[in-house]
């Protein structure tokens, strides 16, 4: 029992010691890894498991070895971001394997990288054609950047000439229908707000698993019910309609009035809106 004990002991002060250290040296320990991280990453993960089960050992030196192993790479990164040398040789450089549509085999030998491998990686970015690929380059984490050529690129708005708002990140406002007042704030709407909105659309604040406001306060609802079925915002549609039916009554209008100079109101009215609409439509139909 002393032993069981001996172990949890050790092995809690691994762990916590192990979460500290890995949250120092940064995110970049469990997202995409460099040689030299990698090679940091399993050596402390060893140094701590031994730590927790080898009773004979002693503590202190396990604690100091992950010290060295923490204080090292910490101190390397922090030479990385001021030397572009010493970055390339511990984190290398890419690689271009494929360059104006044309594959590189001497990097391809280089890299140890074979046509299978080449194009597993395309096809897990939904390339099946090398010959739709204008560029590609092997990260130093592994990873395959990849560039298609222009004319396999996806369309955009701005490729047909569409202006598009700014995209602000949509604001959870209600979570497990607890209501989050600082998202609210953020975005200058209350709790009062939210409460006439869910009521237009007939839910409850209780049956609410969450909820987000995006840049044109509209408000998506996600509710526990499944089979609950929540109508679609539709205020901007509403009012491209409603500015539509305007400038027709307008044109109207103005084609029925025998008056001169009311024919030319209802039109330069009618003219009006319209511009209107040719400046926000892409917002009210976005």
């Amino acid at each position: 029992m002393p032993g069981l004990w001996g172990v949890i002991i050790r092995a809690t002060g691994a762990v916590i010691m192990l979460f500290v250290l890995t949250r120092i040296l940064g995110k970049r320990q469990i997202s995409q890894l460099t040689f030299f991280e990698y090679i940091t990453g399993i050596a402390l993960g060893d140094l701590a498991g031994t730590l927790s089960t080898d009773l004979e050992a002693n503590y202190l030196h396990g604690v100091a070895s992950l010290l060295v192993w923490f204080a090292l790479p910490f101190g390397m990164e922090l030479l990385t971001l001021k030397s572009i040398r010493l970055r390339r040789l511990l984190d290398g450089q890419s690689t271009a394997l494929i360059q104006e549509g044309k594959i590189l085999e001497d990097n391809l030998k280089k890299e140890r990288f074979t046509a299978d491998e080449l194009l597993e990686q395309l096809r897990t970015k939904s390339i099946f054609r090398v010959a739709d690929v204008e560029f590609a380059t092997l990260e130093p984490n592994g990873e395959l950047s990849v560039l298609l050529k222009e004319e396999h690129q996806p369309l955009t708005p701005k490729h047909m000439g569409i202006q598009v708002p700014p995209a602000n990140n949509p604001q959870t406002v209600i979570i497990d229908g607890e209501i989050l007042d600082e998202p609210l704030s953020k975005i200058g709407l209350n709790r009062g707000w939210l409460h006439t909105e869910l009521e237009k659309q007939g839910v409850a604040q209780q049956n609410v698993f969450l909820a987000q406001v995006d840049n044109m306060k509209q408000l998506y609802v996600d509710v526990y019910s499944d089979e609950l079925k929540i109508p679609t915002p539709q205020n901007k549609e509403l009012l491209h309609a409603l500015l539509k039916k305007c400038q027709a009554d307008l044109e109207l209008f103005a084609l029925q009035c025998t008056q001169a100079e009311a024919k030319e109101m209802y039109t330069d009215a009618a003219g009006s809106i319209q511009r209107v609409l040719d400046s926000i439509t892409y917002l009210l139909k976005r």
